[in-house]
């Protein structure tokens, strides 16, 4: 039946090739090229019409024939010359009409047909699936999406052959059709044909380059399930040849099954087995003979394991299953993968690490730990257990101050730099914001501070993300939390120097959302700052910097209490001695003072006479840097006699340069613009100067900037 579809869609594609390459020779300006068509083209419906009949003869399902019109078995040559060429034209254009027409019925047909499809198979139900794909195919059969879904659905039902099969006839309507390889890949991967699989998986990448990272990752499932069969292979080697260890591995997973015995000898039994699990080789005869399955379907095991240490039989029998599962586990992908997998599994783990057994717990978090240590078991983890839930317990271990702490937050820090975390974290954020909020409401005197700062460094690094931002800083008590939090850390800034760093960065993500959840908020963040300016630290005095540089321009008020505060000449300080990030903050916050404070533009005045610092900024390669200087120095020159110290400098020539250049920054040139006209309207001397290196015209196509 396949090799006469096969033939039937062949045959098609041929004709449609055939028949367009005759009307275009038909059109042709040379007579014997047309006249050469014309006998090809009868000969061509002839051969068509009887093709019709046997086919007819053969089946009635293939309806997407090209029907051939209703001419005379036999046809004279010379009857051509009467036939004219326009004639001949639109029948073929009719019929390809027609055909059209019928092709866009059924493609609308197959398509209704693989939505239902698509339907059955998100239900489950792999065979109505496969039922509702072959009607589709039926009215169109060169639609290669439903190939595709058929051997996906015929892979989900174990019939890997099939799927091979359709993976086949979906990249003879598409040769480059990757989803077709990957099925295809996933068909051989689970017939163990492992260098076919690889070989499907590979064709993606060069199909299409862009998903090398996903090809990757297939390849890499290839490898660890060829490792696998290649353990199990040795594993039934070792048992054939006798050796005392395997025997007693396959005995004592025997005696476990053994329905309803006493909670101690299952204890006992799983005591021994673990004893056993000593090299690769046992852990494999143990998933060989279905361990996983004998210790967590086990009714008695199961159900002192979800009651999760109660008493001491409890807590023995919960203690000895997760010392088992840590054993068969060292070391073995194949055994994580299964052991995460199994229904049972991944919720008794998250119940176990809540655990008020405070060695239930240890145990617990030291088995996650052990997956985490690789990226497919952070992948394992993050894929098939409740994160939300793993977060909460995790968290938690903040109770207590010595290692735990350190041990369940490094377990956290490891798994959230997984894309999949992090996109996780996105998505469930205003469901887990009460928890994190809880983390930052802590008294750093009681908590363990390298496990807080790493909680804050996490939070941070998802706050740089917008969407995450948003959501942070529209929680009014996150945002109290944070400036809590900061007030404790000030008590005593050298014991929690690392907290006040982090904290700072994190809030320095919160203030690019605008605007602030209130400016009340803003203008308490800022006096924190300001008095956070005092500090010896260069490091939390560079991120003290970088907040007010975000948080100023909401206040004209705090501006104010910020000169007072002597942020002006701090920060004058900072551009004289700062590195480059600690510059680019200060310069920010003199431009924003400068721009909504004359005092403040008369204090830099004071202090930079002669403008020496701002004129060397305005050479920076930072445009930023550059940007600002210039807004900051157009500011100052609303000072009465300001621009006077600058007549003997090439400060016209430096702005001009600046206004007139391509940089990427508009506002450097839009700032420099407006600094030269501030310039020329402070001393008319400075005008003449710009009439004399021909910018005025630069200057008018600027100072239409000025007023926005």
């Amino acid at each position: 039946m396949a090799d006469d579809q096969e033939e039937d869609l062949q045959k098609f594609l041929n004709n449609v090739d055939e028949i367009a390459s005759l009307i275009q020779q038909m059109n042709s300006d040379d007579p014997i090229i047309q006249q050469k068509a014309a006998v090809e083209t009868e000969k061509k419906l002839l051969l068509l019409k009887e093709g019709q009949e046997k086919d007819e003869c053969r089946t009635t399902l293939n309806k997407t024939m090209i029907s051939p019109p209703q001419a005379p078995a036999e046809v004279p040559v010379s009857l051509w010359s009467y036939i004219s060429r326009d004639a001949f034209l639109a029948s073929v254009e009719k019929d390809a009409k027609e055909r059209a027409k019928r092709r866009k019925e059924n493609k609308a047909l197959a398509e209704a047909l693989k939505k239902k499809g698509n339907e059955a198979f998100a239900n489950g139900d792999y065979k109505r699936a496969v039922l509702h794909y072959s009607e589709g195919l039926e009215k169109l059969k060169d639609m290669k999406v439903l190939y595709t879904n058929r051997a996906q659905a015929y892979i989900k039902l174990g019939d890997y052959q099939k799927a091979l099969v359709d993976c086949d006839w979906a990249l003879k309507c598409d040769e480059n059709y990757a989803k077709a390889y990957f099925h295809m890949g996933k068909a051989h991967l689970a017939l163990k044909n492992y260098s076919a699989s690889r070989e499907s998986y590979q064709k993606i990448s060069e199909i299409n380059p862009k998903l090398q990272t996903q090809v990757k990752g297939y390849l890499h499932q290839v490898d660890l399930q060829e490792k696998a069969d290649l353990q199990e292979k040795e594993a039934h080697k070792f048992l054939d040849s006798g050796e005392n260890t395997a025997i007693s591995t396959k005995n004592v997973l025997e005696t476990l099954s053994k329905p309803d015995q006493t909670p101690l000898f299952y204890a006992g039994g799983i005591e021994v087995l673990t004893d056993l699990m000593k090299n690769c080789m046992e852990r494999t005869l143990f998933r060989i003979h279905n361990g996983f399955s004998i210790i967590s379907d086990n009714e008695v095991i199961r159900r002192y394991l979800s009651m999760a240490g109660k008493d001491v039989i409890e807590e023995t029998i919960c203690l000895s299953v997760l010392k088992l599962w840590q054993a068969v586990c060292t070391q073995n992908e194949e055994n994580q993968r299964l052991l995460v997998l199994h229904p049972s599994t991944a919720w008794l783990m998250l119940s176990l690490l809540a655990s008020k057994v405070l060695a239930i717990q240890q145990q617990s978090l030291a088995l996650l730990l052990q997956l985490a240590q690789t990226k497919d078991g952070r992948s394992l983890i993050i894929s098939h257990l409740d994160l939300t839930r793993l977060l909460e317990a995790l968290l938690s271990f903040l109770n207590f101050s010595d290692k735990k702490a350190s041990t369940a937050i490094e377990l956290l820090t490891d798994l959230a730099v997984e894309e999949g975390f992090q996109v996780w974290f996105q998505a469930n954020l205003p469901g887990v914001l009460p928890a994190l909020t809880g983390v930052l409401k802590r008294d750093p005197m009681v908590t363990n501070s390298w496990a807080l700062c790493q909680c804050i460094a996490i939070m941070g690094n998802i706050s740089a993300e917008p969407t995450a931002r948003r959501h942070m800083s529209a929680c009014e008590e996150f945002g109290d939390a944070c400036l809590d939090l900061l007030a404790k850390c000030e008590e005593d800034m050298n014991q929690y120097r690392e907290i006040t760093y982090t904290l700072l960065g994190l809030i320095m993500n919160l203030c690019l959302q605008v605007p602030f959840v209130s400016e009340v908020w803003a203008v308490e963040l800022s006096r924190r700052c300001l008095s956070l300016l005092n500090s010896q630290d260069g490091g939390i005095l560079t991120r003290a910097a970088g907040v007010l540089s975000r948080t100023l321009s909401s206040s004209l008020k705090i501006v104010k209490e910020a000169l007072r505060a002597g942020v002006v000449k701090k920060m004058i300080k900072f551009l004289k001695t700062g590195g480059q990030t600690a510059s680019r903050y200060a310069i920010k916050i003199l431009a924003i003072c400068t721009n909504s404070c004359h005092e403040v533009r008369e204090e830099v005045t004071r202090l930079d006479k002669k403008f020496s610092i701002l004129l060397q900024l305005l050479s920076s390669e930072d445009e930023i840097v550059v940007g600002n200087a210039a807004l900051c120095l157009g500011s100052c020159m609303e000072v009465p006699g300001a621009a006077l110290s600058l007549l003997k400098t090439d400060v016209v020539q430096v702005l001009l340069k600046l206004a007139s250049s391509d940089s990427q920054k508009t506002d450097v040139q839009l700032n420099a613009g407006i600094a030269l006209g501030k310039l020329c309207t402070a001393d008319p001397r400075f005008a003449a100067q710009l009439k004399e290196l021909h910018g005025l015209e630069i200057l008018n196509s600027t100072l239409k900037y000025i007023n926005d």
